[in-house]
């Protein structure tokens, strides 16, 4: 499988780009994990007018992975601005590579908690409107004390973190693996919804082109053309004669009502 891993910060150093590269050696030979960065993700702005380039770069990655790892540091309680501008961009426009794209929240601290809060920040951030991404429940990989976690060589040195990190993992690709199928049932009814509405459309045009010639009968006997171009086979319909037509044809006046056909005695 094939996983994108974005690194939650601009900083040029940063212990959650070390779990992440950690995460990509460690588990090489179960999956594939490219680290993206977001140092060149601008501040986002609905006032923009050209798609920022690199947030297109990470867009198209994540549409291409099978899922996407987050490693957060946290600020204050919650994520960093630039990671927030950056899910910001995924989830404007019409193009949403997060939606229905399982993902796996990682995250080290300085703390003794690690990154409790920031984690849940960005997964009530990951469920809005927009983006509706598929986050691995519970499984919270919480990396405390950071500068004590790494060895010279960038690894992790306690064997129960990396026993939690590998149970976290294994549980995120079997995740993916099991709502795969139903991402790409959703992808197809998307499709088929898109196409099925451009058809209405169609014929909603056709309609409003063709309306004039169906409805100006107004609940009248249409004459035939036989008289105007029609072909010598055609059968002719007569048209309907009416009452008022009948009764004078058929000399139904009185006599002392009418002295002829049509005209009143006093007239």
């Amino acid at each position: 499988m094939k996983f994108i891993a974005i690194v939650g910060t601009n900083a040029s150093f940063s212990y959650n780009r070390k779990l992440l590269w950690y995460m990509k050696k460690h588990f090489k030979n179960q999956a594939q994990i490219d680290v993206v960065e977001i140092t060149d993700v601008p501040l986002f702005s609905e006032d923009t007018k050209v798609f920022p380039q690199s947030v297109k770069k990470i867009a198209l990655a994540i549409k291409d992975a099978d899922g996407v790892i987050f490693s957060t540091p946290e600020y204050d309680h919650a994520i960093t601005a630039a990671l927030k501008s950056l899910v910001e961009w995924l989830s404007w426009g019409k193009n949403q590579p997060l939606n229905n794209r399982p993902v796996m929240i990682v995250g080290a601290s300085l703390g003794n908690m690690g990154t409790v809060f920031a984690q849940e920040n960005l997964r009530q951030i990951l469920s809005s409107p927009g983006l509706d991404a598929f986050v691995l429940p519970s499984n919270q990989f919480l990396l405390g004390r950071a500068t004590e976690a790494f060895d010279h060589q960038d690894n992790l040195i306690d064997e129960h973190t990396i026993s939690w990190l590998e149970h976290c993992f294994s549980n995120f690709m079997l995740y993916s693996k099991t709502i795969k199928p139903m991402r790409l049932e959703i992808q197809d009814e998307k499709e088929f919804e898109k196409k099925s509405k451009a058809k209405e459309e169609k014929q909603a045009a056709a309609d409003d082109e063709d309306w004039w010639i169906e409805d100006t009968s107004l609940g009248f006997p249409l004459l035939s053309d036989a008289d105007t171009g029609a072909t010598e086979n055609e059968e002719v319909n007569e048209p309907e004669i009416s009452a008022y037509t009948q009764f004078l044809e058929e000399d139904l006046w009185p006599d002392d009502i009418m002295d002829s056909k049509g005209t009143f005695e006093n007239e």
